[in-house]
């Protein structure tokens, strides 16, 4: 038995995908294969060192839906302030997410692109 929606794989007697909560059928659709997907150029917008600062970002790019990739997340918690992770989104989209990263008062040292020599810690950090 298959979820339609999700396509997930479940045991003869059951009735209904736990997740989506749709009825499973005996066999899943043939559909049109999917696109291949095309290379898409990524961008940097922001670095940081601070886990909770990725969460925030990851979720407001979410939100919007910006394409996105967290270069040397998992890094930062075993080299910390030593390689900052880096927040790249594709090209066409980077002027949106610059706009909505722009004004985020995140909590440690911050690199933007556009000055990636200069980390100024904020003043919760500094004190």
């Amino acid at each position: 038995m298959f979820c339609p929606k999700c396509k997930a794989e479940y045991k003869e007697g059951v009735k209904a995908c736990g997740q989506c909560e749709v009825s499973l059928v005996a066999v899943l659709p043939v559909g049109p294969a999917p696109e291949p997907q095309k290379d898409l150029d990524f961008v940097s917008v922001v670095r940081t060192f601070n886990p909770q600062d990725i969460a925030l970002i990851r979720s407001i790019l979410d939100d919007s839906g910006i394409e996105y990739y967290i270069q040397g997340e998992h890094g930062i918690s075993v080299r910390p302030l030593v390689d900052p992770a880096n927040v790249l989104v594709v090209k066409d989209q980077a002027a949106d997410a610059t706009e909505l990263l722009k004004d985020l008062d995140l909590s440690f040292y911050l690199f933007r692109p556009d000055n990636p020599e200069k980390s100024e810690p904020d003043d919760e950090s500094s004190k």
